[in-house]
C-alpha cells in the first residue's frame, strides 16, 4: 500500500507539485512563526511597541512570500510547463519583488510615523500631518518608480531608450498636465512655507470659512461652519488671499460694540463692563482688556469693549457670553440701554 502510494507520487507529477507546494509552504510558514515569537520575545523589554506595530504589519505579507516560495518550489516538478516554466518563475519572481516592496514601505511608513510623532511631542510642536503625508506620498512615489524600473530591468527591458522616449514625451505630459502639476507644486509650497496646517481655521475668497481637515499634493479640504466639506485647489490656495486666524498665535482678540443712555456716567460704565469682562471663560490678561468711548450717536453713547481669550475656538461663545454679561450688568446698575430712535417734529 505504502510502496503503490510512492509509486503514485513519484509517476503524477500534479501530485508530486502539490506535496513539494504544501511541504515548502508549511517549512517556510512555521520557520516565520516560530521567528516572529522569538522577536516579540525579545522586544518584550523595549520601551517602544514599534516593534510589535512592524511585526504585525508585516505577518500577512511574510505568509504570501511563503505562497510564493511554495508554488516557485513546486512549478519545477510539472514538466508539461517545461516550455512556459522560465516565464512562470519569472512572473512568481516579479509578485515576489512587489510583495518585498511593500514590506520596505510598510517598515519606513511606521518607523517615521513614530519618530516623527515622538519629535513633535519632545519639541513640543504641533504635529504637521501635511508634512508627514507629503513624506509618506514622496516615499511611496520613489519606491513605485524604483520598483517598475526594476522590475523592467529583471524583465530584460532597456531602460536607457524608454527613459530618454519618456523624457521627450514627459515635455507634452507636462503641458496637458499644466493645472493639476500647478497644484501639486502649489500643495507643496504651503506645505513647506506652513502657510496653513491641519486644524486652523481660515477665511478664504469668495466667503469661505471653515477648519483645515487635510492637505493633500492636489488639493485641500475645508470644513466650513455649516458642516459641509469645500475642496479648494492648492493652486488657487497658494496664489489667492488667506486670513489665517489660528496664526500667529491661537488666541485671538473680541470686539463687543454696545451703547448706553445719554446722561449715563462714561467711567462707571466703563468700570461695570471691565470687570465682567474678566469673568469671562477663556479670557486672557495680555494684551490688557480695554473699554473705549468711540462716539456720542443720534440715540446713544456708542462703546466697544476690546479683550482677547486664549484660543480662536472660543471665539463664538467668548462673543455671546459677553453679550449676556455686559446686557445683565448694564440693567443691574440701572444704566439705560437705549434702542433706535428718531423725534419727529410736524409744522402746523
Amino acid at each position: 500500500m505504502l510502496n503503490e502510494l510512492i509509486t503514485n507520487i513519484t509517476t503524477n507529477e500534479y501530485l508530486a507539485a502539490i506535496i513539494y507546494f504544501i511541504f515548502f509552504f508549511i517549512i517556510l510558514r512555521v520557520s516565520i512563526f516560530i521567528l516572529e515569537k522569538i522577536i516579540l520575545k525579545l522586544t518584550i523589554k523595549t520601551k517602544t511597541d514599534l516593534d510589535d506595530l512592524i511585526l504585525a504589519r508585516l505577518s500577512k505579507p511574510l505568509t504570501f512570500i511563503a505562497l510564493l516560495f511554495g508554488l516557485k518550489a513546486s512549478v519545477n516538478q510539472i514538466s508539461t510547463l517545461e516550455n512556459t516554466i522560465g516565464i512562470v518563475q519569472e512572473i512568481l519572481s516579479t509578485i515576489l519583488i512587489l510583495v518585498i516592496m511593500y514590506l520596505v514601505y510598510a517598515i519606513f511608513d511606521l518607523s517615521f510615523t513614530r519618530v516623527w510623532n515622538r519629535f513633535a511631542r519632545k519639541t513640543k510642536a504641533k504635529s504637521n500631518e501635511a508634512i508627514l503625508n507629503l513624506t509618506n506620498g514622496t516615499i511611496k512615489v520613489i519606491l513605485i518608480i524604483f520598483t517598475i524600473i526594476y522590475v523592467l530591468n529583471f524583465w530584460g527591458i532597456e531602460i536607457g531608450p524608454l527613459l530618454a522616449g519618456l523624457g521627450i514625451g514627459g515635455i507634452a505630459i507636462a503641458f496637458a498636465l499644466q493645472s493639476s502639476l500647478a497644484n501639486i507644486f502649489g500643495g507643496i509650497s504651503i506645505i513647506l512655507d506652513k502657510t496653513v496646517q491641519v486644524g486652523d481655521v481660515v477665511n478664504l475668497e469668495g466667503n469661505t470659512s471653515g477648519r483645515i481637515l487635510s492637505i493633500g499634493l492636489r488639493s485641500t479640504r475645508v470644513k466650513t461652519f455649516d458642516n459641509e466639506i469645500v475642496i479648494v485647489p492648492n493652486s488657487k490656495l497658494a496664489n489667492g488671499n488667506i486670513h489665517n486666524v489660528a496664526q500667529p498665535e491661537p488666541k485671538v482678540r473680541v470686539v463687543i460694540p454696545f451703547g448706553v443712555a445719554y446722561g449715563s456716567k462714561i467711567d462707571q460704565v466703563k468700570k461695570i463692563i471691565l470687570t465682567e469682562i474678566k469673568k469671562i471663560k477663556g479670557y486672557v490678561n495680555e494684551p490688557m482688556a480695554s473699554v473705549k468711548f468711540l462716539e456720542m450717536g443720534d440715540s446713544s453713547l456708542k462703546f466697544k469693549a476690546y479683550f482677547f481669550v486664549e484660543t480662536f475656538e472660543n471665539r463664538l461663545s467668548a462673543i455671546d457670553e459677553a453679550n449676556t454679561r455686559i446686557y445683565n450688568a448694564l440693567n443691574k446698575a440701572k444704566i439705560e440701554i437705549p434702542f433706535p430712535q428718531m423725534d419727529v417734529n410736524v409744522k402746523k
